[in-house]
C-alpha cells in the first residue's frame, strides 16, 4: 500500500512538471489543476477507501461529481475541477499508464451563458484621459497598463510577462507570448507609443532591479503578478463604472467589441487576440449585435413612426 501511495504522488509531481514544462501553463494554473487533483484524491480515499487514481472508474467520478453538486458548488466550477481530471488522466493515458481514460464518455454540466458587458467608450475616455493618475512611476506604470489592454487586446498573462526586449518603438509593434508558448506581434498605437517612452524613463530610475528582463514592474523593481494587475484595473474603473465585472479580461473583452462595432473584419480580430478558431472571438460578436441593433432601430424607417 505504501509503494502505490508513493507511485501516486511521484505521478502528480510528474503531471504538474507536464503541464509547466510541456504545456507552458503558468504556476497559477498548474496550482488551481493540483487542488483539484487533491481534493479528488481525498474524495474517493474517503469513500472507496481507494489509493491508486490509476484504476478509477467513471462511476466513482460520478460520486464527487454528485457530492459538488450537493455541496451547492456551481456547474462552471463543477466542469472546471473536471477539466483538471481530464487533463490528468490524458497525460496518464500519454504515458501509457492506463489504457482509457475513465472521464472519455463525460458530458459537461450545463452552464447558463453569461455574457459580458464590455465598457463603453465614454467610460474608457474617462479613465485615459480625465482620471487624475497618481504621480511619478506608478501613474505612469498603471495609465500604460490600461493603455496597452485596450489598445493591443493583449491578455493579464502576457502584459505580465511582457519582455523590455520584444518592445520596439522604431516599429511601433510588441511581440507576445500567448497560450501554450505561440507567439504573435501586436500593432502600438502613437498614443501608447508615448507612454511606453515616458514609462521607460522612470523605470531607469528604479534601483536594484530583480526582475531587469520584464518590461512591467513594481517600484521595487520585480515583476507583476496576476492579483496586482487585476486590482490596478478594477481600482481605477471603479470611479468610471457600475458593473459588475471590472477586470483585465473585460478590458480585453472592449478591446475586440470596439473594433467590430466600428467595422473591423473579425477574422483581423481573432489574429490580434490569438485566438486558435474563430468560434473563440465570435463570443465579442454577441455586444456587436447589440450595438448593431440600437444603429438599425434608429436608423429603419419602419421603426419611425
Amino acid at each position: 500500500m505504501r509503494l502505490t501511495v508513493f507511485f501516486m504522488r511521484d505521478n502528480k509531481q510528474a503531471f504538474r512538471d507536464h503541464l509547466l514544462l510541456e504545456k507552458n501553463y503558468s504556476i497559477h494554473t498548474v496550482s488551481g489543476y493540483g487542488n483539484d487533483l487533491n481534493f479528488f484524491e481525498a474524495f474517493i480515499k474517503a469513500e472507496f477507501d481507494q489509493d491508486d487514481l490509476t484504476m478509477v472508474n467513471y462511476s466513482q467520478i460520478r460520486s464527487w461529481i454528485v457530492s459538488l453538486v450537493d455541496a451547492g458548488i456551481s456547474n462552471s466550477s463543477v466542469n472546471r475541477k473536471i477539466a483538471s481530471l481530464k487533463s490528468f488522466y490524458k497525460f496518464l493515458l500519454k504515458s501509457k499508464q492506463i489504457d482509457a481514460s475513465p472521464l472519455l464518455k463525460h458530458k459537461a454540466l450545463k452552464t447558463p451563458k453569461k455574457i459580458q458587458i464590455p465598457f463603453s467608450e465614454k467610460e474608457l475616455d474617462q479613465v485615459l484621459n480625465m482620471l487624475q493618475y497618481p504621480e511619478g512611476f506608478d501613474g505612469i506604470r498603471d495609465k500604460l497598463m490600461i493603455e496597452l489592454f485596450y489598445t493591443t487586446g493583449i491578455r493579464r498573462t502576457e502584459l505580465i510577462h511582457l519582455l523590455v526586449q520584444n518592445v520596439n518603438l522604431s516599429s511601433l509593434t510588441i511581440k507576445v507570448i500567448g497560450k501554450r508558448n505561440k507567439e504573435r506581434i501586436l500593432p502600438l498605437l502613437p498614443s501608447a507609443a508615448i507612454q511606453i517612452k515616458e514609462y521607460l524613463d522612470e523605470r531607469a530610475k528604479i534601483e536594484n532591479v530583480a526582475n531587469p528582463d520584464y518590461f512591467f514592474l513594481s517600484r521595487k523593481g520585480i515583476k507583476l503578478n496576476d492579483s496586482f494587475v487585476y486590482r490596478i484595473i478594477n481600482h481605477y474603473f471603479s470611479h468610471v463604472s457600475v458593473k459588475v465585472k471590472k477586470s483585465p479580461h473585460i478590458l480585453r473583452h472592449t478591446f475586440a467589441t470596439h473594433l467590430l462595432n466600428n467595422g473591423a473584419d473579425i477574422n483581423s480580430v481573432k489574429e490580434l487576440l490569438g485566438h486558435s478558431s474563430l468560434a473563440s472571438t465570435q463570443v465579442y460578436t454577441h455586444s456587436s449585435l447589440a450595438e448593431l441593433k440600437k444603429v438599425y432601430e434608429n436608423a429603419h424607417p419602419r421603426n419611425q413612426k
